[in-house]
């Protein structure tokens, strides 16, 4: 294991820096949600419930489970990004100006968390015209919204140039099996890169269906990279994961069951593009689907269906993905969102010791 960095500080210093910072995201997330709430309910950026699923056809069930949802404001995903945002540019201010305490404070490292601090940002304003243009009924989907191919396409470029800038400025060209060691794979890890990506920020925007559902998923995720991170003597990675962490924390007091908002695209595809990134940065990608059991359930049954029904002319799930067959079948909204929480939580400590004790040297 990696504890050089790490010893470079007395550790108590590096745990007081990623809880503190976390406490701090979740005070201040809750402190300003209602000036977001007002800003959302004043300017009308409320969601409407789209009757077509992705192929185009019409969605009846998924409709009449959630047409009482209709005029919820979207892009609560804000409250998160804009959060860890803020505090990395204050601390890195304050730390500037006077040192001292702010340097603990401090989590703004090139060599850590600027990766995905940019993507973030850069995702997380994707999101934002997305959702901007689904609340006016603009855009290139029927209904508002930008369709989901030309997303696509957006996040494989910004994924491919983050594939390039890991693979020639920082020398990544391996990937970490958990117990097995480092594989080079060359160039191909630019494609890795980008599969990863695409995977985890397409797969958060799918499970973005319920009340508290997405965030109930990203919290265990991003705690479980923020233990994975300091052991590896990333500390200011791991304090960007528990800023994400205490955001999410603070949104989720307002995101559960009945929402006071939603995500929103600017959250789901933000936040599932940053934590790519931070499994990228660990060597701990291989992981994810462990860590993010619920996203390769909720992808699986996306794709399935898809397939299904342009092969079959059937559908195999009443309504994908399968959070929403669940509630076909009859579950209340928040049993399935409760369920998938813990399933969460238990699949993010298994990836957390899966990726600590395969580690190796």
């Amino acid at each position: 294991m990696r504890f050089a960095e790490i010893l470079t500080v007395p550790l108590y210093i590096s745990v007081l820096k990623v809880f503190l910072l976390a406490l701090i995201a979740f005070v201040l997330a809750m402190a300003w949600t209602p000036l977001l709430t007002n800003f959302l309910y004043r300017h009308g950026v409320k969601a409407k419930i789209k009757q077509k699923s992705v192929d185009g056809k019409d969605a009846p069930i998924f409709y009449n489970l959630h047409k009482d949802k209709s005029g919820t404001p979207l892009m609560g995903g804000l409250l998160v990004w804009v959060t860890a945002l803020f505090l990395a540019l204050l601390f890195k201010l304050l730390h500037t100006l006077f040192g001292g305490f702010f340097e603990v404070l401090d989590f703004l490292r090139r060599s850590q968390t600027w990766l995905p601090i940019f993507a973030l940002v850069a995702t997380g304003i994707l999101g934002v015209v997305d959702d901007y243009k689904t609340t006016r009924g603009l855009g290139t989907n029927k209904g508002g919204g930008i369709r989901f191919i030309y997303r696509f396409w957006w996040l494989a470029v910004i994924a491919f140039a983050g594939g390039l800038w890991f693979y020639y400025k920082l020398g990544f060209e391996s990937i970490h099996i958990p117990g097995l060691g480092d594989f080079k794979i060359g160039v191909w890890y630019i494609l890795f890169f980008v599969i990863t990506i695409l995977a985890t920020a397409v797969s958060s925007n799918e499970t973005d269906g319920l009340d508290g559902l997405n965030g109930g998923v990203l919290l265990p995720a991003f705690s479980a990279y923020a233990v994975i991170a300091f052991v590896e003597g990333k500390v200011d990675l791991a304090a960007f994961c528990a800023v994400i962490s205490g955001g999410l924390l603070a949104f989720l007091w307002f995101n559960v069951h009945p929402a006071r908002f939603f995500m929103g695209d600017t959250g789901a595809i933000s936040l599932g593009t940053s934590l790519g990134v931070v499994a990228l940065l660990t060597n701990s990608a291989l992981i994810l689907p462990i860590v993010c059991f619920i996203y390769v359930l909720e992808s699986s049954s996306v794709v399935i269906q898809l397939t299904s029904k342009k092969l079959r002319g059937k559908k195999v799930f009443l309504s994908a993905p399968f959070h929403h067959h669940l509630q076909a079948l009859g579950w209340p909204e928040t049993k399935v969102t409760m369920r998938f929480w813990i399933l969460s939580g238990v699949f993010g400590v298994v990836g957390l010791i899966v990726g600590i004790f395969g580690m190796g040297k």
